[in-house]
């Protein structure tokens, strides 16, 4: 079955459902594109890792690449390989002395991962025939996106990816822009020691928008 090569391009609030998040992936050679609702958590684990931020303490995911590394494992790609009742199923495909070797995840954490080792990111045409939707302009129409989104996204189951922000820069009630690059970057740790990477991803945002303008 020929494989379909992916993208991370958008992360952000699920309209359809509160408290969760969608990632948006979208196929290299065309225009469809697959949206997956997943909790905060996942998403945060995602963002994390996009946004090149390192926390005090390996998370999760941080720690399994860790293991993987240490005994020479390497993760060759991911695979979305299923959809079933509204639920995305993948695979790592891992490498171990030439070895192929597949491991069942779910979706959000094999992106996760994916994001982590900077592995290629696969689907086949039956999901994307399911469950992908045609946009022609992917910098908005959210809405349309969620439209056919399954209800929830997965089971046991080169680029920069564009991440859509869905908070306010603003920070104990004054707007970042009041701060300075120092107490920006000094607020910054700060938030990654309380591992707040939502906050965190606002602030550094402020400091890469003023160091674009210097």
């Amino acid at each position: 079955m020929k494989k379909i090569e992916l993208d991370i391009v958008a992360l952000s609030h699920s309209v359809t459902q509160s408290h969760n998040y969608a990632v948006v992936l979208g196929e290299q050679e065309g225009s469809r594109r697959l949206p997956i609702v997943i909790g905060g958590f996942e998403a945060q684990a995602i963002a994390v890792a996009m946004e090149r931020m390192t926390p005090n303490r390996p998370l999760t995911h941080d720690l399994f690449k860790n293991t993987l590394e240490t005994f020479d494992i390497e993760l060759k790609e991911v695979i979305i390989n299923n959809l079933l009742d509204g639920i995305f199923y993948a695979r790592l495909v891992c490498l171990k002395d030439g070895e192929e070797i597949e491991i069942d995840s779910r979706t959000s954490d094999a992106l996760a991962m994916a994001v982590r080792f900077n592995c290629p990111i696969y689907t086949y045409e039956f999901i994307l025939d399911a469950a992908g939707v045609i946009l022609e302009d992917t910098e908005d129409d959210d809405d349309a996106i969620e439209k056919k989104q399954p209800t929830t996204s997965s089971s046991s189951s080169s680029k920069r990816p564009r991440r859509k922000r869905a908070v306010s820069s603003t920070s104990g009630g004054n707007t970042l822009s009041s701060y300075s690059v120092e107490d920006l970057n000094k607020m910054l740790e700060e938030v990654l020691g309380d591992e707040d990477y939502e906050r965190a991803a606002k602030i550094r945002d402020e400091i890469q928008r003023r160091e674009g303008k210097s």
